[in-house]
């Protein structure tokens, strides 16, 4: 089967395996390589640039409240014309729990994303040609705003029965074109024992479901009862009721979980509804990153 992209992260200690596995996912013949904010995706991007020569790759998101859009664009279109045009720049608004973690304030999403997008197309005149640029999506307001401003949409953690719905928004021409559309899907592979592998995924997707911008989208998508279950064990305070609340309809529609043929064929389901790029989050049941990686090379072998 067609092979997809690979989510990848450098975590503190990890970083030069993290390259080192960027270049075994070029050898293996993934379909790209997208980068998370956590670790610093745009250093990570630099050193696949250099480390790699033929597989696409690029970010899955840089938050835009961490840059500002001249400097952004400067590090992307240096890296855009390092590595001959294989880098797409995935930018979004991020959460406003992660973004005050760090000290950014969250603005407006529509309208502080289209002036980013200005300005950093503005620079270009003076930093050189910027790579194609997607925007992390969810509802459909951002879809049609990367329709309109952008050569790309991304989403986390979609629900496969709603991406129809989701791509209705994107014209047919781009759709079949060169308009890049991705999905971050959290992935575990566990040919002994797939319960554990869901278990995997639920705990995966609980800091998520704290967040009201995926409530409000997985109640677009048909969970409404799950994302009130959701919304009032968190008003009561019960985190710890939160994985038992995922119902397996709604788990399976998000994630790839379970045997390895269980997951190859969710993955083509993922294929058949209109995702180009479908982008797999890699855990596993008997360890952390490094194991994880591990079972994908085995898995897809």
């Amino acid at each position: 089967m067609q092979k997809p992209a690979v989510a990848l992260a450098a975590a503190v200690g990890r970083r030069k395996w993290t390259v080192e596995t960027a270049k075994q996912l070029e050898a293996a013949g993934f379909a790209g390589i997208y980068c998370a904010s956590f670790g610093d995706g745009m250093g990570l991007c630099l050193s696949i640039a250099h480390a790699t020569s033929t597989i696409t790759f690029g970010t899955s998101i840089i938050p835009i409240y961490y840059r500002v859009p001249f400097d952004l664009a400067q590090s992307a279109a240096y890296i855009h014309e390092i590595s001959d045009g294989r880098f797409y720049l995935g930018i979004g608004v991020s959460h406003e729990p992660a973004n005050q973690r760090i000290g950014a304030k969250t603005g407006k999403p529509l309208s502080d994303m289209r002036r980013y997008v200005e300005a950093m197309r503005a620079a270009a005149p003076q930093v050189g040609p910027l790579p194609p640029i997607v925007l992390a999506t969810l509802r459909k307001k951002m879809v049609e705003l990367a329709v309109e401003i952008a050569e790309g949409a991304v989403w986390a953690n979609a629900a496969r029965s709603h991406m129809p719905d989701s791509l209705s928004h994107i014209p047919q021409e781009k759709r079949e074109g060169d308009f890049f559309i991705g999905d971050m899907i959290p992935m575990c592979i566990d040919d002994e024992d797939p319960a554990a592998a869901a278990n995997v995924m639920k705990r995966v997707l609980t800091g998520y479901v704290m967040l009201p911008n995926y409530r409000n989208y997985w109640k677009e998508a048909g969970y409404v009862e799950e994302m009130e279950a959701i919304e009032a064990a968190l008003a009561r305070g019960d985190r710890e009721a939160l994985p038992g609340l995922m119902s397996d309809r709604w788990l399976a529609d998000c994630t790839l979980f379970g045997t390895r043929k269980q997951v190859f064929e969710g993955l083509e389901q993922w294929y058949a509804v209109g995702v180009k790029t479908p982008i797999v989050v890699p855990s596993s049941t008997k360890g952390g990153q490094v194991k994880a990686f591990e079972e994908l090379f085995a898995a897809f072998a």
